[in-house]
């Protein structure tokens, strides 16, 4: 694709632009680009550069029309020593390459495995091997919604049951004045809230079937699927024109002001209306999509760089303290919006956090985020049947499930 060769050229010029790494520096390649997130990585940084190492920041965001991944990093030349990626076959990748570095032995060291729930264990193993460092739990499909603008609308968003509930209160919303939904359709904007309304709408074991290592071709003949892409069209509907090139961050500020009723997006949005000085209790709202059956998890979590020297090893593994650190967690989960990953992280959480460990504790409820389990082939063939299926008002339910079907088979 056009944007891969054009990021590893951004890339390779970041790399020019890094000096030469000494023992105690580390790579650190990130996609994260919003003021909470930085004010996160920020929280991580004092932490490592605390011990006396550097952190040299390489960075393409995600909202620069796709991502690279750190393999193809390597192989343009600009190996990062540590790397904020989930997919799993990134990383058996690695492994064969002989240039992953695993984490069994310090976790259990150090005690931090006992304090991670199940969800974080299972997302930081590959095949066994525990091989991430779990930064953060968000909540992939999650309503934010400004207080004042739901009372002066007269509505109320936590008594909606289900879309069609919550649908039916939008054009009150507009007749008040508001934007009723605040939304970006960047392509991994559309991508996310494809997967957010598959498990919130499609039937039992669709959503599993369909972003798991490998695809079930039964869920793509299961009628849910139509509903999901009937709803996708609805949401494309009430996307404004320059919804296109919106950053996420962008529309979460404009419920923020006061000038969208709502945003379904991850949970990450609360870091932007933390950063912006609001309060939950007082400021904003968080339901889940209501009436869902399930809700999708994200762990962000590092990967590090194995067959390094030793000198840049030990750092790299300092790198990884750092992020599991508890007192880390704490404050940077505030930054980030996100809920810590530790279990005695959690004292000071607030409200949404606590919906987010209740969804964890639903049997059956919360699920790995598609980037957690399916491959990275599949996840952007999805994607791509989403944005053709948001850009073309003409295309129907059913012929992108049939596009659906004819990548599945390749």
């Amino acid at each position: 694709m056009n944007w891969t060769k054009r990021l590893v050229g951004q890339a390779v010029a970041l790399a020019m632009a890094i000096p030469a790494v000494s023992a105690a520096d580390i790579v650190v390649y990130h996609n994260w680009a919003s003021p909470a997130e930085l004010a996160a990585l920020n929280v991580l940084r004092g932490a490592l550069e605390a011990e006396g190492n550097h952190w040299l920041p390489l960075a393409i965001p995600h909202d620069a029309d796709g991502d690279m991944n750190v393999i193809e990093l390597i192989d343009a030349g600009v190996p990062p020593n540590v790397f904020l990626q989930l997919q799993p076959d990134i990383y058996r990748s690695l492994e064969q390459r002989g240039q992953l570095l695993h984490l069994d032995e310090q976790f259990a060291a150090s005690g931090v495995l006992q304090q991670l729930p199940a969800v974080v264990r299972n997302a930081i193993t590959v095949d066994g091997a525990i091989v991430k460092a779990p930064a953060t739990i968000h909540a992939d499909a999650m309503i934010f919604y400004n207080r004042a603008v739901a009372k002066a609308a007269g509505v109320d968003p936590e008594s909606w049951t289900s879309l069609d509930e919550m649908w039916a209160d939008l054009d009150k919303v507009q007749a008040a004045g508001f934007d009723p939904i605040a939304m970006g359709a960047q392509p991994w904007q559309v991508g996310y809230l494809t997967h957010a309304l598959v498990a919130s709408l499609a039937a039992p074991g669709v959503y599993a079937g369909l972003y798991g290592e490998t695809v079930d071709a039964a869920v793509l003949d299961d009628p849910s699927l139509i509903k999901v892409f009937e709803w996708l069209r609805r949401f494309q509907q009430r996307a404004d024109d320059k919804a296109i090139n919106r950053d996420w961050n962008m529309a979460t500020s404009a419920v923020i002001s006061g000038k969208a009723l709502l945003q379904l997006q991850g949970d990450w949005m609360k870091g932007e209306w933390h950063a912006a000085g609001k309060a939950e209790a007082r400021d904003f709202g968080c339901i889940f999509v209501p009436g869902a059956a399930h809700v999708p998890v994200t762990v962000d979590s590092w990967g590090l760089l194995g067959g390094v020297s030793p000198e840049v090893e030990a750092a790299e593994r300092a790198f990884a303290a750092a992020v599991v650190d508890v007192t880390v967690q704490a404050h940077f989960a505030a930054a980030k919006g996100s809920t810590p990953v530790r279990v005695d992280a959690h004292g000071g959480i607030d409200a949404c956090s606590r919906k987010v460990l209740q969804a964890l504790d639903r049997p059956d409820f919360a699920l790995p985020t598609p980037h957690l389990t399916a491959t990275l082939g599949w996840v952007a063939s999805v994607w791509d049947v989403a944005n053709d299926f948001w850009n073309d008002p003409a295309m129907t339910p059913t012929t992108a499930i049939a596009a659906l079907k004819a990548k599945a088979e390749r």
